[in-house]
This record gives C-alpha cells, sequence and structure tokens, in this order.
C-alpha cells in the first residue's frame, strides 16, 4: 500500500529532532533562522512550542540530540540546546512581539497551583483566549523548580525573569506566600477549573541506620530543599568533605553548588555503573571539570559518626551481573567507609498532596499515592481539575512540563467550552516546494564536515568565587556559523510524483546513502529485504509510491537514511523528485485566539 504522506504525523516523524521534542518545536527552521542572522524570528519561533527558549537553552535535557540523524553520520548531533540560547542571547528588543494583555475577559476564572514551567505554560496559553488566570504560589517568587533548583551558575536569574514576565505580564494574577492547603476551599472558591503544576516538591529520605543520630540534623540534608536554601540565601557554607548521594541532575546541581560554597573535597556515589546513571552525560562531564569525584556500584549502608560528629558512611561494594531479560542483580563483594562532614540526599522527589482531599472525587492510585490522570487529556478523575509536570507523573524535567501544559491547556479550554477533552484538535501540516531555481534550493544542502563545536568555560578559579558566575560562556559567532551548517534540513523533504517518473534509475544511482529502491510491491517486510542499503530502524517506516507507469513496481525510500541532500531532485530528468519544506501545525489552545482575531 502507497504511504499517505498527507498524514502530518509522516513527515513529521522523518524530522526526528522535532520527533523527539515533547513540545514538538520547529528545531531546522530555528536553526536556519539563526544562520540567516534572525535571532529575534528563531527565538520567537522557539517559544510558540517551548515557552522558555532561554532556560531551555541553558538546562534542557535535549530529548532532540539523541534523536539528530547527524549522529548517525559522525558520531555527534547537532548543538541544537546550545544553538536555541543562542537565538536567545542575541534576540534584541521584541517587546512588541511578545504576548500582550488581550484586554478582555471570556468570563472564566481558572486556577493554577504553583507557578513553574507547567503551570506557566497554561498560563500562556489561555491567556489570549480571555482567561483571568490565578496562580497560588506558595513561595514568594516565581518559577519554581527553574529557579530554586537550578543554580544561578547555570541558569542566571535575569534569563528566568525575562522569560517568566513574559508570561505573568499578560495579565496573570499570582498570590505570592499563598500555599493551598485545601482542594475543597480551593474548588468552592468559584473558579471553572482547577490546574495543579505543584512539581514533585519533596525530597526522597534515606532511613539508615545513624539518620537522625548526632549532629545529623545539620549536616545531612535532603538536595532539593539543600539547593533551595543556597538560592534564598539561607546557607552560604557547607562542611569541606562532602558526599552526594544520587546520580540524577539534581545530583549534579548538589555536588557543582557544593564546591562553590566551600566544599573542599566531593564525592558523588552511586549504587551502579555509569551506564545507569539518571544524569546527563554533559552534567557529569561538567562536575567532573570542576573535581567532583563520581564513585560506583557503591550502595549506602550506614551514617557513621564518633563523638557524635558525623565522620563518614558506610557503603556495600556490589558487583552487577546482568540477566538475559534485561535486569540486574547484585552481589556484595564487602564493605567500605567513604568519610565526610556532610552529605546530601539526592536520590529522587516526592509529590505531597495532603492538602487534596480523598472525598471530593479524585481518585488516588494506591502503588505511590498519585491523582489518577488521563495521560491524553490530563484531566484528573474529577471534571475540571487537571494535573501536569511532575505532579501528574514524577519528576521528568522542564520541556515536559510544558509540553503537559499545553495539552492541558487545550482540555481546560474545551472543557470551558462545554465540549469533550477527548476529542483533540488535529495536527496540520505546509509543505511548500525549496526550489528557486533549476539547481538551487532556499536551504543549504551541502554536507558540512565541521566537528561538533565545543561549549567555552568560565575557568575553574572564577566560577568558585560566587555562585552566581555562569559557567558556560555560549557560543562565539565563529561556533555559530559552523554549528549551523551541521544541520541536515530534515524537514526539507523529498516529495515524489509517481506518474512523471520513467525509472530512469538516475536518482537510485545517485543517492550517497543509497536509501532508494525501485523494485517489485510488496508488504514492508518483505521490501526490507530488496532495498539496496538494510532498513534497520523498525521505528522509521518506509517510504513507498504507488505503480510506477512504465513497469507497475515502486519507488521505495528508507527515510532513515536519508540526508535531505536534494541530490535525487536535482538529477531526476522529469521533476518526478521534489524538495519540500515541511511545517508541522501543532494544535495549541492559544491558537484559537489568533485564528479568531
Amino acid at each position: 500500500m502507497a504511504t499517505n504522506v498527507s498524514d502530518p504525523q509522516y513527515y513529521h516523524k522523518v524530522v526526528d529532532c522535532q520527533w523527539g521534542c515533547p513540545a514538538h518545536t520547529n528545531v531546522p527552521e530555528y536553526i536556519r533562522l539563526i544562520a540567516q542572522g534572525k535571532y529575534a524570528e528563531s527565538y520567537l519561533l522557539n517559544r510558540q512550542a517551548n515557552v522558555f527558549p532561554g532556560v531551555l537553552g541553558r538546562t534542557c535535557d535535549r530529548p532532540c540530540e539523541p534523536a539528530c540523524r547527524r549522529s548517525r553520520i559522525d558520531g555527534k548531533p547537532v548543538a541544537i540546546c546550545r544553538l536555541k540560547r543562542v537565538a536567545s542571547d542575541l534576540k534584541g528588543d521584541i517587546e512588541e512581539f511578545l504576548p500582550k494583555d488581550p484586554g478582555f475577559s471570556n468570563g472564566k476564572r481558572i486556577a493554577l497551583v504553583g507557578c513553574g514551567p507547567s503551570s506557566l505554560t497554561v498560563a500562556n496559553d489561555l491567556r489570549p483566549l480571555g482567561y483571568e488566570v490565578t496562580i497560588y504560589e506558595k513561595r514568594d517568587q516565581s518559577g519554581g523548580l527553574m529557579r530554586w533548583n537550578i543554580p544561578a551558575f547555570r541558569l542566571p536569574p535575569d534569563v528566568l525573569d525575562y522569560e517568566v514576565n513574559a508570561i505573568l505580564d499578560t495579565g496573570v494574577e499570582v498570590k505570592y506566600n499563598s500555599p493551598v492547603t485545601s482542594m475543597k476551599e480551593l474548588l468552592a472558591s468559584g473558579f471553572d477549573a482547577v490546574y495543579v503544576g505543584s512539581g514533585a516538591p519533596k525530597g526522597k529520605e534515606l532511613e539508615l541506620p545513624g539518620r537522625h543520630d548526632g549532629n545529623a540534623k545539620s549536616v545531612i540534608h535532603i538536595g532539593i530543599e539543600w539547593l533551595a536554601g543556597v538560592h534564598f540565601g539561607h546557607i552560604e557554607k557547607i562542611e569541606p568533605r562532602v558526599l552526594i548521594i544520587g546520580v540524577g541532575n539534581t545530583a549534579m546541581d548538589c555536588c557543582r553548588t557544593a564546591r562553590r560554597v566551600g566544599a573542599s573535597s566531593v564525592k558523588v556515589v552511586a549504587r551502579r555503573n555509569r551506564k545507569y546513571f539518571k544524569a546527563s552525560p554533559w552534567e557529569l562531564e561538567d562536575a567532573e571539570e570542576e573535581q567532583v569525584e563520581i564513585v560506583e556500584n557503591h550502595a549506602p549502608k550506614r551514617f557513621v559518626y564518633d563523638q557524635g560528629m558525623l565522620v563518614g558512611m558506610e557503603f556495600e561494594q556490589l558487583a552487577w551481573t546482568d540477566a538475559p531479560d534485561g535486569t540486574q542483580s547484585s552481589k556484595v563483594l564487602g564493605t567500605t567507609m567513604i568519610p565526610c562532614d556532610a552529605v546530601i540526599l539526592a536520590i529522587g522527589q516526592d509529590n505531597s498532596f495532603q492538602w487534596i482531599e480523598r472525598d471530593i472525587g479524585i481518585q488516588f492510585d494506591g502503588k505511590w499515592d498519585m491523582p489518577v490522570v488521563d495521560k491524553t487529556t490530563h484531566q484528573s478523575t474529577l471534571p475540571g481539575v487537571f494535573f501536569g509536570g511532575d505532579a501528574a507523573w514524577g519528576p521528568r524535567n522542564i520541556i515536559w512540563a510544558v509540553e503537559h501544559g499545553h495539552q492541558a491547556a487545550i482540555s481546560i479550554h474545551q472543557y470551558c467550552e462545554g465540549e469533550s477533552v477527548k476529542e483533540r484538535p488535529a495536527y496540520g501540516m505546509n509543505l511548500v516546494s525549496a526550489k528557486v531555481g533549476m539547481h538551487a534550493w532556499s536551504y543549504s544542502n551541502d554536507y558540512n564536515p565541521s566537528p561538533r563545536q565545543k561549549m567555552q568555560h568560565e575557568e575553574l578559579v572564577k566560577r568558585f568565587e560566587s555562585v552566581h558566575t555562569e559557567v558556560e560562556l555560549g557560543f562565539t559567532p565563529e561556533q555559530t556559523a559552523r554549528e549551523v551548517e551541521r544541520c541536515l534540513n530534515c524537514d526539507i523533504e523529498t516529495y515524489f510524483t509517481g506518474p512523471l517518473c520513467i525509472e530512469c534509475d538516475a536518482c537510485v544511482d545517485i543517492c550517497p546513502t543509497n536509501c532508494l529502491t525501485i523494485t517489485g510491491a510488496g508488504d514492508e517486510a518483505d521490501l526490507r529485504t530488496r532495498l539496496s542499503a538494510p532498513a534497520r530502524n523498525l521505528d522509521q517506516a518506509l517510504y513507498v509510491s504507488d505503480a510506477l507507469p512504465q513497469t507497475r513496481r515502486v519507488m521505495v525510500k528508507d527515510e532513515d537514511l536519508c540526508l535531505h541532500c536534494g541530490l535525487c531532485a536535482e538529477r531526476c530528468p522529469t521533476a518526478a523528485w521534489d524538495m519540500r519544506k515541511f511545517e508541522l501545525i501543532v494544535p495549541l489552545a492559544s491558537s484559537r485566539a489568533h485564528a479568531t482575531a
């Protein structure tokens, strides 16, 4: 059966980076805009999807980069995240293009719990539609985890303030120092819908022998609470020898912060080896560059004291064995004591929903005591109450929180309009020829062999002078110019018009990756055995044409191998092949405001 290229999701999946991004950011287009020096346009395009380009250009977990097609060529993806920062840093004055107060009310009131990335995204999407949005924030500042759990040396406060205020200045009311203590009372306040984006505010404990002995209260800390204490100035110093238990991104922030507030020796201790670490590879690299030691295959056993003072932790030394089913089992090889004066626990986060009564219709699961939330609509079992971000399914990352906010905003709007929240608005697409001459295209289609550019960092001595000294300095203009050319323009799609094909094999001959094959029809499994190059990525469907006019054979293309170089279209004597720029039209609640303006 021929491929249905009118389905937006077909080409969307070919744009690996955009497909990998939870918010479906139009990565290739914003990189091309940077290449053209159009930084403001690039920033604004970013903002449509990810809402916080400056924040995410510094802190994103980068799910787009492992998906990047470039890594299949030379092993290194395009530095997508860091190019996002380039657009943010160089955007100039874009005040006139940022969202404004809509100037009217549609009569609907929405309550948001927590002023973090997820709730702020909901506000961003609903305010243009005239919703009266009120955010309840337990602290005296906005931003949620972006502010008090991400250190300033990674995310400068002015970058965060700019992007948060762009949303709040549209007429969002924020009630600071206002923790919500009762969902029942909140629902009785006359709001038309409630969104819970309160994050996962409770750090996990580690109940081991000695946890509450001696001076534990002053030297054993919960990671996210300790980071918040540093941010708000309540903590200015830590003991010389520090152990970090856990190896996620929070652990990396803790160990690097500890180096800046007085620790001379910092060790991060992990139960398993590096392959299983939750921390991003670049976070590990930055920590090790700052002289943090990472200890693998050690399981904490007890806290050790001498005359009431913490002097170390005892660990079991483990050896792990892989089982055929993918699981692992461990064997204790012995025990060891690692000296320390302070310990920071960064082993995960939990939600805290004591404030939600259990008799109001919101069901909680029996295993994790988490609300039962529909993964598509984000609605709880109580109509009109929605959850997203870490509050819905536990800790993830900022870009996922943003996407949750987008989807919840759609649901809230449909709920308030009396529509079914299960009927999701459709994705659309634009597909326009990129041809601007007989053999010329509106994009740079030459393969550029430049290696991935290395981020420049502040020198170590200056880093440790203050927790506010930003470590990453950003790309230079020369680095930016090289990095943008590494993008393979995966949104410039090959478009085939079968009736024009004369089966001359010119496209097959010139393809540098052998991704094209003309062969007899068959099902996909059969076709994969007859291609010019093995099509091993079964997650990426093959393109299959209708029967060709000459022989009734079919044109087959392995989208996974295509470099989007356009040579097939340049070589084709009948223009059966064309290069067309694909734009995914992502439905958002706020897009309805533009449609009806």
